[in-house]
């Protein structure tokens, strides 16, 4: 895929690629987010190969059957306009081999976010620096960051068409601007609002514990959202809900989507 020679159309901070346009895209990982991510954009008609860390043949063959082919890691990245990078932030650093072998000129967006109950401490995160920043400095490519701010239970069941109102944003961050229409174009296609939260120095405002993380806001929403983030409250509000949470789990209490949404919004906002 060419952005030069298929078009790219930029209004004031959003930018799309032009309609119709199908994509190869690569997904790393095969969990919740990115076994909806390969059902929902083979459904857009994109040509979609997943992969995960034990082989083709563990792959869920509903992903499969929705469109996607399930190949090996090593395939996933060949010949692709796009990588969506859907692993925990841990297993990031490892990949960079992987990473060596993508096209010079194919988009990465990163789906990751930083939990030390299960990623364990990193130093540079506790830090303060930003996620996607340190992702970058670990592959050694510019990435975009989209995906990571939504609960797997909203975006498998929530995307609507565009126009509705009730519509949930997804905040997207790149550097680059090519990176940055290639992910707002696979956002809207998945079912939602894509919307420009800046630079990867400014996506800490879509970090857990933000106000932007994980809340189901419309795009009339979200502004106000990212804006009211504060750098140094995220991390403790971030472990506070995941601390409500396992709080209710621990009672034996099943807890939905909705659920979650719902601790995040009483937390974060």
């Amino acid at each position: 895929m060419d952005l030069h020679t298929n078009g790219r159309v930029q209004n004031g901070a959003n930018y799309k690629l032009n309609e119709g346009i199908h994509m190869k895209i690569g997904i790393l990982g095969a969990g919740s987010i990115g076994a909806t991510l390969a059902r929902k954009l083979s459904g857009a008609g994109h040509e979609v190969k997943v992969a995960n860390s034990r082989g083709p043949e563990t792959i869920n063959p509903e992903i499969v059957a929705a469109g996607a082919r399930a190949v090996e890691a090593t395939d996933v990245v060949t010949d692709v306009d796009a990588l969506i990078i859907s692993i925990p932030l841990s297993r990031i650093p490892a990949i960079k081999p992987l990473i060596a072998n993508l096209p010079a000129d194919a988009v990465i967006v990163d789906t990751s976010n930083y939990y030390p109950t299960r990623d364990g401490q990193v130093q540079a995160l506790d830090d303060g620096q930003v996620e996607s920043v340190w992702i970058t400095e670990q592959l050694g490519r510019p990435v975009a960051k989209a995906w990571n701010a939504i609960v797997a239970g909203s975006f498998e069941a929530k995307g609507k068409a565009a126009g509705d109102p009730d519509r949930i944003a997804i905040p997207i961050a790149a550097d680059r601007e090519a990176d940055k229409a290639v992910a707002v174009s696979l956002v809207e296609d998945t079912g939602f609002d894509a919307f420009d939260a800046g630079s990867l120095a400014d996506s800490w405002r879509q970090q857990p514990g933000a106000p932007a993380y994980c809340t189901d806001l419309t795009r009339q929403e979200i502004p106000e959202a990212l804006a009211a983030a504060k750098k140094d409250r995220i991390s403790q509000r971030r472990d506070l809900a995941m601390a409500a949470i396992s709080e209710k789990l621990e009672t034996g209490a099943t807890l939905t989507s909705d659920d979650v949404v719902e601790v995040n919004r009483a937390i974060y906002i």
